[in-house]
């Protein structure tokens, strides 16, 4: 459904009397299957929103090239932007206007005769739970009914590929929840979703596969799981008081299930193992040979962030 190569992007910025040329995307390549939800991961200023701007036709790009369900970005953007639906961060609906209106209007813009905007408008209101307050004006819609309203016009047309750009910023964990409730839904029903985050809980949740994003360029593309897994091994905390933390060091360093070992502040031990479910007993065994008895042992596996670690030397959540 997407496929871009090398694409590219540069601002100018001015800095008092100096005129410099910033390079928001340097050369992505992405593929993106039909029927993904398909993640954008990084922090703010990585390059998401202008690839994925880029992507909607919205700026153009300064290089590369790009396919987007079957159409040339470049060549034929027109026939891009009839088969993709988009949804900015920033929201696109107006205080005045109800949803009902809002949905038939954004049909009829599509070219779709009056009687069958309608009727997509009532299937949209049901599909996204806004059928009670319909007619009320969007000014007295809670931030997660808003945001409801806004994707349900970016799907009106029943486009190939819908674009989410940050789709849960703002809302509260319920509505949170119910948002992902509805990508996943847009989802079975055939469509391709590409999202952009910030939110690793969202990203490892929803998309079937992601992309991280830093610095205007992917540094890592794959399942979360096959992310996670590149990592390579788990974190195995064991919870000692300050007096045992050494014995115990010393007792588990060289084993050969450990890859490396470090010492908690407030005691207790940090065990770098290649499998935690096998490497848990060992360690039990071992520290009962010597002797020696612990509060807790708890097993933590790599997640998103670690990976963005790896990656780029700065965790996510820092940045």
């Amino acid at each position: 459904m997407i496929e871009t190569r090398g694409l590219r992007k540069s601002f100018r910025s001015r800095a008092g009397r100096e005129t410099k040329t910033v390079e928001a995307v340097r050369g992505v390549d992405l593929t993106v299957a039909e029927g993904e939800i398909f993640g954008f991961l990084g922090p703010n200023g990585a390059g998401k929103t202008t690839t994925l701007r880029m992507l909607a036709t919205l700026i153009e790009p300064d290089g590369g090239e790009a396919t987007i369900a079957g159409a040339d970005l470049r060549k034929t953007p027109g026939e891009v932007r009839r088969r993709i639906g988009y949804v900015a961060q920033g929201g696109s609906t107006w205080d005045e206007s109800t949803a009902r209106e809002e949905l038939v209007l954004q049909a009829r813009l599509y070219g779709i005769g009056k009687t069958e905007a309608h009727q997509r408008a009532v299937r949209a209101l049901d599909a996204f739970q806004l059928a009670e307050f319909a007619d009320r004006k969007c000014k007295t819609y809670s931030g997660g009914q808003r945001r409801r309203v806004e994707i349900a016009l970016g799907i009106i047309h029943e486009p190939k590929i819908v674009f989410l750009d940050e789709p849960t910023t703002g809302l509260d964990p319920q509505s949170r929840a119910h948002m992902w409730d509805e990508i996943r839904r847009l989802r079975t029903e055939g469509m391709t979703v590409f999202i952009t985050t910030h939110y690793l809980d969202e990203a490892d949740a929803l998309c079937d596969r992601i992309a991280i994003m830093d610095h205007g360029q992917v540094v890592a593309e794959g399942t979360p799981t096959e992310l996670k897994r590149e990592i390579s091994g788990d974190v195995v905390q064991v919870g000692l008081d300050v007096v045992a933390t050494p014995q115990a060091a010393k007792a588990l360093d060289g084993e050969a299930y450990v890859r490396k070992l470090e010492t908690v502040d407030e005691g207790g031990l940090r065990l770098y193992v290649d499998e935690g479910a096998t490497a848990i007993p060992q360690i039990l065994r071992r520290l009962d040979q010597v002797g020696l008895a612990l509060s807790s042992i708890e097993l933590h596996r790599p997640s998103l962030d670690d990976v963005f670690l790896t990656k780029t030397g700065r965790s996510l959540r820092e940045s």
